[in-house]
């Protein structure tokens, strides 16, 4: 897994000295790669401002990353659904050869896509002034990106619900098609020509156990003195039992049922129309479910992709706030982006400490050791120089 971090260090002789070491360093062992993270220059304003803004950013930048994980856990779920379907098919086409590792998802090549493109936006970041303009103040500027990241988070909520809404009724549906005898429609079993439907005569369907036929046949006459004889006719069975039509006059329905439940028959309620209606229902919702398929997977694509830039710029304005709070004025640090993965992070802090301890001589490579209270940082990312995490691990593909 890939870990970004970015640090900010002052621009004094000893800690341009110690970044040049870090680069020759990087180089010979590959501990991570190094870039530098350009920050243009915003309005500073007071120091009381900068502290209340250092504690709105650090809000805003736990809300912004949890929207990025709701955005890519959405995104997710419904394009696997997809992804399932896609391999299904295949299958039912006679690819049996084929698997999930050979056909490659829909799902997992967006993921692998979008992690090279997020990666090339991070490493060549460029502040957007159209969209963050540098001569607002920095509290306007957190301004913009809470309600950019909030506009998202709730329509995120509001369209995943309404597709998810199509989805379950569609699935009910489906269900009803699927399910047992007991519960499953009946229009693909029942033709017309199998109901007798008069001014007094009708026919009940009728579910009835797998080992229960010669009982059926022996005393479905005698449910009702009402029964048309030897009007019974098996339509369809299962490994659970078998469905039987039986004729017999409209005054006798209520008996009829009420004698067949005391002998374990079930009389299933069956209407023609309301089970072509059900059938309408079902293809208009699919049709429904597939034109919201789309429009979602856009809007979750899209947006994803913003919420992402607008975080970008966000921890760009950590680094500078924190910058200034941890180095003073004039304005004067230099920030870098550092990418490292698991196995080679820990070696890495402990260059980065060795490096720059002269910052602060009393911050140690034990962080739950730390007893500072440095605003906009918790204790548990305080290092003698300045460092936030991107975390990229809701983009892996496993």
């Amino acid at each position: 897994m890939t870990d970004l971090w970015l640090i900010s260090v002052p621009l004094d002789k000893t800690s341009l000295t110690s970044v040049e070491k870090l680069k020759r360093t990087i180089a010979k062992t590959s501990l991570a790669s190094c870039c530098k993270f350009s920050i243009p220059e915003l309005k500073v304003g007071i120091l009381d401002s900068l502290l209340s803004v250092s504690d709105d950013l650090s809000k805003l930048d736990s809300l912004t990353e949890s929207v990025i994980k709701k955005t890519c856990q959405c995104m997710r779920e419904v394009m696997e659904q997809s992804s399932d379907k896609v391999l299904e098919n295949a299958l039912a086409n006679g690819d049996h050869g084929m698997n999930q590792r050979t056909l490659q998802s829909p799902l997992k090549a967006y993921l692998k896509s979008l992690r090279v493109d997020l990666m090339s936006y991070v490493t060549k970041f460029q502040w957007d002034k159209a969209k963050y303009p540098t001569a607002l103040p920095l509290s306007s500027l957190v301004d913009i990106l809470n309600k950019d990241v909030s506009q998202v988070e709730s329509e995120l909520k509001s369209r995943a619900a309404a597709y998810n809404s199509v989805k379950v009724s569609l699935q009910s549906l489906e269900h009803k098609q699927e399910g047992n005898l007991q519960t499953r429609s009946l229009n693909d079993i029942v033709r017309r020509e199998d109901l007798v439907v008069s001014e007094y005569l009708t026919t009940l369907l009728v579910v009835v156990p797998g080992g229960s036929y010669v009982q059926w046949e022996r005393t479905y006459e005698s449910l009702s003195q009402f029964v048309v004889p030897r009007s019974s006719r098996k339509l369809y069975e299962d490994g659970e039992g078998g469905v039987f039509s039986v004729t017999l006059f409209k005054r006798a329905v209520c008996e009829f049922k009420a004698r067949a439940h005391e002998s374990k028959f079930t009389v299933r309620e069956y209407s023609s129309d309301l089970e072509e209606k059900q059938q309408q229902e079902m293809k208009q919702l699919s049709l429904h479910k597939k034109e919201q398929y789309g429009i979602f997977v856009r809007w979750l694509k899209v947006n994803f992709n913003e919420v992402f830039v607008a975080w970008i710029h966000l921890k760009a304005l950590r680094v500078f706030v924190e910058s200034v709070l941890r180095y003073g004025l004039p304005v004067n640090y230099q920030a870098l982006l550092l990418q490292t993965d698991k196995k080679r992070s820990k070696k890495l802090r402990e260059e980065l400490t060795s490096l720059f301890m002269h910052l602060d001589p009393t911050a140690t490579v034990s962080k739950t050791d730390v007893s500072f209270d440095i605003p906009g940082l918790s204790q548990q990312e305080y290092f003698s120089y300045i460092c936030f995490h991107i975390h990229t691990n809701m983009l892996e593909i496993s």
